[in-house]
């Protein structure tokens, strides 16, 4: 009310308590939040143990080990990225950095890192990195660098609500010329991608993959470092075209038509 009443700019600074009011939440804001179901007497989270956040965490903590250019990037989701391990791991050796609240930064401070011979991946959920856009044209695509960027919670995010809806990064990531984009459906695709990402692949690279974890890879299923490929009867009289985690969700609609319609 007082602001209001001042006739001149006016900075009113507000220090909150994340998780105010729930033991819990306050002494683990990180654990908490965006959090889904949950236990509100024992405060225990209803959350699978295996997640694509957490398998990304542990290889590149794996492949850091036995490569010294490897370094994370965070932009102050240490934990919601599945980097914990390698912050505590690397973080005295100078290879983790988080800084911030600053996707844009992240980006520009990846391609220095880059442009210095390191082989940077920064760890980001795919509705914070819209705010980079402008970096991913000009820092990441005109030089070029070799970065490499791990998008986490890509598509829709359930719990985490609205302002996380990871819907828009296919779209604006393949817009920038130079990029490559991965979206692998299963653990094993995503380790697989990550390894031609960083080793492989030219210029700037961008792997994204849902919360959650992996649904169960079909009978006879295994990946192909191909731009596409045919899963199923090549014969068949329709065909389904689709990408990363919506592969699982194609499966089961197949199933649905064939049970419901009769091609003649």
């Amino acid at each position: 009310r007082r602001a209001k009443e001042l006739k001149k700019p006016v900075v009113v600074h507000v220090n909150t308590i994340k998780g105010k009011g729930y033991a819990y939440a306050e002494k683990n804001p990180s654990h908490y939040h965006g959090v889904g179901g949950f236990d509100p007497v024992s405060g225990q989270l209803s959350v699978p143990a295996e997640s694509f956040s957490a398998h990304f965490g542990s290889w590149l903590t794996m492949r850091a080990r036995r490569d010294e250019r490897i370094c994370a990037i965070t932009a102050a989701m240490r934990d919601g990225t599945g980097l914990q391990a390698f912050a505590e791991e690397f973080g005295p050796k100078n290879r983790f950095f988080d800084v911030g609240i600053a996707e844009e930064h992240a980006v520009t401070f990846a391609c220095g890192l880059a442009a210095g011979g390191l082989l940077p991946v920064f760890a980001v959920y795919s509705t914070f990195l819209q705010r980079a856009y402008d970096q991913l044209i000009h820092d990441a695509s005109i030089e070029p660098q070799h970065i490499v960027l791990a998008v986490d919670r890509a598509g829709f995010v359930g719990e985490d609500g609205e302002s996380h809806q990871g819907i828009f990064d296919t779209s604006y990531l393949n817009s920038v010329p130079g990029w490559t984009v991965y979206a692998p459906t299963y653990y094993a695709e995503l380790c697989s991608m990550l390894y031609q990402a960083i080793y492989v692949d030219p210029g700037a690279v961008a792997i994204r993959y849902p919360r959650g974890g992996e649904p169960t890879p079909p009978e006879g299923y295994q990946y192909e470092k191909e731009p596409f490929r045919i899963f199923g009867d090549p014969g068949a009289k329709r065909c389904l075209v689709t990408y990363g985690r919506l592969f699982d969700t194609c499966l089961e609609a197949i199933e649905e038509l064939d049970d419901t319609f009769v091609i003649k």
